[in-house]
C-alpha cells in the first residue's frame, strides 16, 4: 500500500507563485503515473497536470498550460507542481494521484487509484 502526502499549499496574492510537493511512502513500482488534480466545492475533481513515467512526457489542462509545471524526482519518490502567475480561479484543494497499473492515465480521474489528502491553495485578488 502506498500513501501520498501533499504539502506546500497556502494563501497567495494573484500573480504570485507556489510549489506543491507530493511524497509517496510505502511500496511503489519502478514506473508509475502521477498527476495533480484540483477541486472546488460543488464541482468535480479535475485533472490539471500529469507526467508519463515511460518518457517523462507531460500533459496539462488548458486552464493551467503555460503557468504550471509538473515535475518529478524519482529518487525521492516525490512529485512537484510549480504554479506561477496564479489567479483567483486557481483557488481549490489540490490533490496528487498515482496509479500502478499499465496503460495511459493522463488527466482522467477514474484512472487513478491512489490519492493524497489534499492541500488548500487560496489566491486572492
Amino acid at each position: 500500500q502506498v500513501q501520498l502526502m501533499e504539502s506546500g499549499g497556502g494563501s497567495v496574492q494573484a500573480g504570485g507563485s507556489l510549489r506543491l510537493s507530493c511524497a509517496a511512502f510505502g511500496y511503489t513500482p519502478v514506473t508509475y503515473w502521477m498527476a495533480w488534480f484540483r477541486q472546488t466545492p460543488g464541482k468535480e475533481r479535475e485533472g490539471i497536470a500529469a507526467i508519463n513515467p515511460n518518457d517523462g512526457g507531460t500533459t496539462y489542462a488548458d486552464s493551467v498550460k503555460g503557468r504550471f509545471t509538473i515535475s518529478r524526482d524519482v529518487a525521492k519518490n516525490t512529485l512537484y507542481l510549480q504554479m506561477n502567475s496564479l489567479k483567483p480561479e486557481d483557488t481549490a484543494k489540490y490533490y496528487c494521484a498515482a496509479d500502478f497499473r499499465g496503460g495511459w492515465r493522463g488527466l482522467e480521474r477514474d484512472k487513478y487509484n491512489y490519492w493524497g489528502q489534499g492541500t488548500q491553495v487560496t489566491v486572492s485578488s
